[in-house]
This record gives structure tokens, C-alpha cells and sequence, in this order.
């Protein structure tokens, strides 16, 4: 009998050593060994669980947990899972500002709303400059008492060609001064008044007929030449060197012209420097505009309004000689 219970236990081991593993039954790659009893009983030999930790619990570092395998081989999933906030009602919302957001951004630094906004303040200051350098011209032309009293303290004629030579040059070669307000303002007003008491005293010189005739011709070529500038697709940015080299032959030419002074001479040199200065206010206007391949930059628009207004007053000066010398002949 006693033989028999120990066939049986025999059998019931045998039995037990041949079920599959977990790891075998799901398909697992190894398979798991177990170890007949008697099992250990010592503390030291048995897994010791993670010690407790009580509050408070710290904040920083984060520490993700650690995922278990998982026995049917899929994937773990990872501690910072990827969060759709459009399919939630608050991230629809959060998505809708940023959107409109976005599209504020834009729109408010448009390429061509800027461009405008920036040509609409250039030819406002400009048009500011005309008119407070024509009504100075006017007085000094039409008033017979200013026009004695300009014509006889030429020292203010100096000093003022004077200032106007340092602010001018000032406001093209300092970005900063030409950029900051209210100093740009500030010293293009003085540019304009230097330059409008410099051509007054020219103007009080001519006759008042000369003088008359050379503002409106002026008006109506300037005119002229800006619409010109926003129609048409021929490109005179690139010319602007060659302009240069224009400019400085007529500044040559004028230079010898005082020694071999005739009334045919100075018609001429009028001419050719109103053709020449014409051209620079195209090349000035399409860089303004920004249409072509060059084109200044948005905040330099005191820059760009004081050479505009150059431009115009310097065609001014020359109609003013051709009329000169014609009267003259």
C-alpha cells in the first residue's frame, strides 16, 4: 500500500513537470523551469517590494513609471502619449485662437500693406515739404520787402546752406538718426527749412513770372513722373550708377561753364540737369514703390522722403536757370 502512494506521487510530479509554461502556451520564445520543492523560506532569498515613501512626494525631476513586458509581445505604451486637443471641445477653441492668431500675424505684416502704408506716409511728407518750401518761395518772391531784406543778408543764405549740408548728410549715412523718433522729424524740419530759405533767396533773384512758371512746370513734371514710376514695367533701379556717373559730368560741366559763361551755355546746363535729375526721381520713386528689383526698406521712410523731395526741389532750380538764361538772351 505504501508503494503505491509513492507510484502515485511519482506519477502526479511527472505530470506536473510536463504542463507547458505560460511563456510556451502564448507563444512565448523561452520556456520557464521551476524548481521542485522544498522552496526557500529565507527573507534573504525572497523579492523585496520598492520601499514606501511618504508625502509629500517631490515635483522635479519627473519620474515616468516603468511598464511591465507585456507577455503577448505588443508594444509598450510610452509615458507621454501624444494628446489630440481638436477632437476636445476646450483644444477646438485653444486651435481656433491660434489659428486667428496666426492670421493676425500675417496680415499685419503683409508684404503689400506695408508697402502701401509705408509709399501713403513718403509722399505725405513730401507733399508737406513742397508745400512749406513753395509758400516760402512765394513770400520771398511776391513781397518786395522780404525780398530786399533776403537779398541783403546773403550771411543767412551761408549759414543756412550750412545747416542744411550737416543735418542732410547726417540723415543719409545714420540709420539710427533717420530710424529714431521723434529726432528724424525733428531734423528732416530743419532740412526743409534750411533748404526752403536757400531756394527762396535763389527765387528772389528771378523774376516773379520765371519763378511762377518754373512751380507749376515743376509740379506738373514731378506729377508726371511718379505716376509714370507706378505704370511702368521697365526697370531704372538698375541704372542708378550709370545716373551717378551722369551726375558727376554735370556737375563738371557746370563747373567749367562758369569760366565760358553764355546765355545759350546755361540753357543747356539747365536742361541737362533737369533731364538728369528727372531721372533720378524715377529711380528714387521705383525704390519707394518696391515694384522692381531694388527697393528701400519700410522704416527708412524719412530717407526716402527727403530724397525724394531733393529730386524735386533740384528739377526746380534748374527750370529756374533755364528760364534765367533765356530772359537773359
Amino acid at each position: 500500500m505504501k508503494e503505491h502512494r509513492n507510484k502515485l506521487r511519482l506519477c502526479r510530479m511527472t505530470d506536473i513537470e510536463k504542463q507547458p509554461t505560460p511563456e510556451k502556451m502564448e507563444g512565448g520564445a523561452s520556456e520557464a523551469t521551476f524548481a521542485p520543492p522544498p522552496y526557500p523560506t529565507d527573507p534573504a532569498s525572497m523579492p523585496q517590494a520598492a520601499p514606501y515613501m511618504p508625502p509629500p512626494y517631490p515635483y522635479d525631476p519627473t519620474v515616468y513609471p516603468v511598464y511591465p513586458p507585456v507577455p503577448w509581445g505588443g508594444d509598450v505604451p510610452s509615458p507621454a502619449q501624444e494628446i489630440n486637443i481638436q477632437d476636445s471641445p476646450a483644444g477646438g477653441a485653444e486651435s481656433e485662437i491660434g489659428a486667428s492668431a496666426t492670421a493676425c500675424v500675417m496680415s499685419g505684416f503683409d508684404d503689400k500693406t506695408v508697402r502701401r502704408a509705408f509709399i501713403r506716409k513718403v509722399f505725405s511728407v513730401v507733399t508737406v515739404q513742397l508745400l512749406v518750401t513753395f509758400s516760402i518761395v512765394c513770400v520771398f518772391t511776391f513781397s518786395e520787402t522780404v525780398k530786399d531784406a533776403v537779398q541783403d543778408n546773403i550771411w543767412i543764405y551761408l549759414s543756412s546752406y550750412i545747416i542744411f549740408m550737416v543735418v542732410a548728410l547726417a540723415l543719409t549715412f545714420s540709420s539710427s538718426l533717420s530710424r529714431k523718433h521723434p529726432w528724424n522729424f525733428i531734423s528732416l524740419s530743419v532740412v526743409t527749412l534750411s533748404l526752403s530759405y536757400m531756394v527762396g533767396t535763389v527765387a528772389s533773384f528771378h523774376d516773379t513770372t520765371a519763378v511762377t512758371i518754373a512751380m507749376g512746370a515743376t509740379l506738373v513734371i514731378s506729377f508726371s513722373i511718379i505716376v509714370f514710376s507706378a505704370q511702368t514695367r521697365v526697370d531704372f533701379t538698375v541704372c542708378n550708377g550709370i545716373l551717378i556717373v551722369l551726375a558727376v559730368d554735370l556737375l563738371m560741366f557746370g563747373f567749367f561753364s562758369t569760366f565760358y559763361y553764355s546765355n545759350v551755355l546755361q540753357i543747356v546746363y539747365g536742361c541737362l540737369g533737369a533731364l538728369a535729375y528727372a531721372l533720378f526721381l524715377v529711380v528714387d520713386c521705383q525704390l519707394v514703390m518696391g515694384r522692381q528689383k531694388y527697393s528701400l526698406n519700410p522704416e527708412e521712410y524719412v530717407f526716402a522722403a527727403l530724397i525724394i523731395y531733393l529730386d524735386i526741389i533740384t528739377i526746380f532750380l534748374y527750370i529756374l536757370i533755364i528760364l534765367g538764361g533765356s530772359s537773359k538772351s
